[in-house]
């Protein structure tokens, strides 16, 4: 499978999965903007090292064309220049990844909502849900303009594992269920001009933070088994699980209108057909653009999971 010729944007690509999906779809050909707020120049709130430079940088190594762009999404005027200026120099926009997200130094576990800083809980629903809002509003009327465009909603938890499960703060549970229904919204929306809109939820993920967090790095990351046995099931920011690739589901317009039993997530055509490839390989469902109803334009909407190479599930959302 390969995605010369198509252009992407990760919106949200400075670390984890936003830059590994940037990287794997570099991987595949496609050109691939790569935004956020930290440059070698400037850095965030969050005062970390990566960049989007090194993103674009590690998407053009991989085999793609790799473009940093500094925007803060939640300015409509700079994401509003930020697809103009891919209008003007590539003409296209196939696929959308909505990875925004900075909230993680705000939100207060196992409080309520009248114990929570309300400043920083707002700030993590603007964080959560405008700036995907905002990046959809502007960068959706490109992208429609050719069918078999693809809309990539990135969260944390399927729909049923959030549904059933509190996440431990109002303001986070309602950011990260609230990504799962965008990507319904969306879909109802795409489904006419041909286009796909998906979630994604990765489980848990051997980022940079997390990684930090369990005092190891991507060489010794198993040393933290001890810290905890849930490590073992971490993903890399590409979403690879350890020798056996990754997880996702898939919610939105797609070509089967019956239901699949939980551990039957999809028929085979929508397997991962590169061994630890996800990212990409999830990427391919932006479809053929022929309305046949090959990731391309029936406009059903469901709820669905695409299997791993190892056809298997996160262990993180069967619990």
């Amino acid at each position: 499978m390969t995605l010369e010729g198509k252009v992407a944007l990760v919106a949200g690509a400075t670390r984890g999965a936003g830059r590994g999906i940037a990287v794997e779809l570099g991987a595949a050909g496609a050109t691939v903007y790569v935004t956020g707020r930290t440059t070698r120049e400037q850095a965030s709130e969050y005062q970390r090292p990566e960049t989007i430079e090194e993103t674009a940088e590690l998407a053009t190594a991989a085999g793609g064309k790799g473009i940093a762009v500094q925007v803060d999404h939640l300015e409509p005027e700079a994401v509003r220049g930020l697809v103009e200026r891919i209008r003007r120099d590539e003409g296209r926009l196939d696929i959308l990844v909505n990875d925004i997200w900075g909230g993680e130094k705000l939100f207060e576990w196992n409080k309520p909502v009248w114990d929570h800083n309300l400043e920083n809980g707002l700030r993590i629903l603007r964080l959560a849900i405008d700036t995907h809002l905002i990046t959809a509003h502007y960068a959706l009327p490109l992208l429609i303009e050719r069918p078999g465009g693809l809309l990539v909603e990135v969260t944390d938890g399927t729909a049923q594992y959030n549904a059933e499960h509190y996440r431990l703060s109002p303001f986070y549970d309602l950011a990260k269920t609230s990504a799962n229904r965008m990507a319904w919204a969306h879909a109802k929306d795409l489904a006419p001009h041909s286009a796909t809109a998906v979630s994604l939820t990765p489980g848990w993920l051997r980022s940079e933070m997390m990684l930090e967090a369990f005092k190891v790095t991507e060489e010794n990351w198993r040393d933290a088994h001890g810290v905890s046995t849930a490590f073992r099931d971490f993903r890399d920011p590409a979403l690879r699980r350890p020798g056996r690739g990754g997880a996702c589901r898939r919610s939105g317009q797609g070509p089967l209108q019956r239901p699949i039993a939980v551990k039957r997530w999809a028929r085979p055509d929508l397997r991962l057909h590169r061994p630890r490839r996800f990212a990409a390989g999830l990427l391919a469902l932006h479809g053929r653009g022929d309305g046949s109803g090959e990731g391309g334009g029936c406009g059903g909407i469901s709820v669905r999971g695409i299997p791993s190479t190892g056809n298997n599930r996160p262990a993180c959302w069967l619990t």
